[in-house]
């Protein structure tokens, strides 16, 4: 039993986690829409998650080195190390920017409803595993 909720546990920590880097990821994007040259970036959630919980739950979290200070940083991209994925814009825009705020946005909300699930996700579980140790 509690290897089954440790197994449940943290697949939705993960998960939620992942969801968290990733808001982030797209809230750079939108803040970014003006900025000429910026690509927006993303990733492939579900490939992301697999990785993430066929590794060991020790393994430290890897930081990106920058080699100048006109390099772009985020918490997000360290967390994702290598595993970005940069948008192809469906009309390219004259400065380089390659963010589409329409898609950014139903990105954002979409990961926004999935991160909100997952927490329900959980509560779900300690309250049926308080319902389960109530005496009766």
């Amino acid at each position: 039993m509690i290897n089954k909720l440790d197994k449940e546990l943290n697949f939705h920590h993960q998960a939620l986690s992942l969801r968290v880097a990733r808001q982030e990821l797209l809230s750079s994007n939108v803040a970014n829409a003006d900025t000429p040259n910026f690509k927006a970036k993303d990733i492939d959630f579900a490939s992301m998650l697999r990785e993430k919980l066929a590794t060991t739950p020790a393994q430290a979290t890897v930081n990106l080195n920058s080699t100048s200070p006109m390099h772009f940083n985020s918490a997000a991209e360290g967390i994702f190390g290598d595993s970005l994925l940069y948008r192809v814009p469906l009309q390219p825009s004259a400065d380089g920017n390659t963010v589409d705020m329409d898609h950014e946005r139903t990105q954002f909300a979409d990961n926004s409803i999935k991160y909100d699930a997952s927490i329900s996700f959980i509560n779900n579980e300690f309250r049926n595993l308080m319902l389960a140790m109530q005496e009766r």
